[in-house]
C-alpha cells in the first residue's frame, strides 16, 4: 500500500508536467504560425501608436515563416501600401521595428516636399504626422525630398508615421519579405506608464482594443 501512494504523486506531477508542456507548445504554435504580442517603444508612429500600447500582430496576412529558415509558409494575401507591419530591422535584424508599408515590390515612389507619391500619384495620409516645416525649395533632404526609386521584388518600403521622429526607408533603404513578421491587427492594452508595478494606473481606457488601419 505504502508503495502505491508512492506512485500517485510521482503520477500526478507527470500529468502536470504534461499538461504544462501541451500548453507551453500550443502557445509556442500560436506565437510561431498565427500571431504575436508586440509592444510599441517608440514615437515613430504616432499618433497610430503611442508608447505604451501592446498590439497583436498576426502572421496568416503574409503566411508564417517556419523557424530557423527562410521558408515563408502560404498567406492570405500580399502587403500592400497602408498596412502597419512589423519587421526585423535590416542593418541590425535582432531589433524589431513597426512601420507602414508605403510602397510594394515593382511600385515606384518618390517623397516632393514632404509630399509621398507612389506609381505617379499623391498618397493620400490621414495618418501621417508632420512637426517639422523647415524644409526650402530646392532643398533635397531624404526626410523631406526623395527621387523615384522603384521598389524591389520581394521587398517593401517602409515609412513611420511620425514623419519628422522616424528612422525608416528614408534612411536605410528596403525591407526584404524574408524580415517581414505580420501585419499589425489591434491594440489589446495602452498604458502611459513605463514601469510595471503602476501601469494598471494609467490605463488608456479609450486606445484598447482599437483596429489598426
Amino acid at each position: 500500500m505504502a508503495r502505491k501512494r508512492g506512485r500517485a504523486p510521482l503520477a500526478a506531477f507527470r500529468e502536470n508536467v504534461e499538461s504544462l508542456a501541451w500548453a507551453v507548445g500550443l502557445m509556442l504554435l500560436v506565437r510561431i504560425f498565427l500571431i504575436q504580442a508586440f509592444r510599441i517603444p517608440s514615437e515613430s508612429m504616432r499618433d497610430t501608436l503611442l508608447v505604451g500600447d501592446f498590439l497583436f500582430v498576426t502572421k496568416l496576412d503574409y503566411g508564417a515563416k517556419l523557424p530557423f529558415t527562410h521558408i515563408r509558409l502560404p498567406g492570405l494575401r500580399p502587403p500592400r501600401t497602408g498596412d502597419i507591419i512589423v519587421f526585423q530591422y535590416p542593418p541590425d535584424p535582432s531589433q524589431d521595428f513597426i512601420k507602414r508599408c508605403i510602397a510594394t515590390g515593382g511600385q515606384t515612389f518618390e517623397i516632393r516636399h514632404k509630399q509621398v507619391i507612389v506609381d505617379g500619384k499623391p498618397l493620400l495620409e490621414p495618418y501621417a504626422r508632420h512637426t517639422l516645416m523647415d524644409y526650402q525649395p530646392g532643398m533635397q533632404s531624404p526626410r523631406d525630398n526623395l527621387n523615384r526609386h522603384t521598389v524591389p521584388d520581394g521587398h517593401l518600403f517602409m515609412m513611420g508615421d511620425n514623419r519628422e521622429n522616424s528612422l525608416d526607408g528614408r534612411f536605410w533603404g528596403y525591407v526584404p519579405m524574408d524580415l517581414v513578421k505580420g501585419r499589425a491587427l489591434f491594440i489589446y492594452f495602452s498604458t502611459a506608464s513605463q514601469h510595471w508595478w503602476d501601469m494598471p494606473f494609467y490605463v488608456r481606457w479609450e486606445r484598447l482594443f482599437r483596429i489598426l488601419h
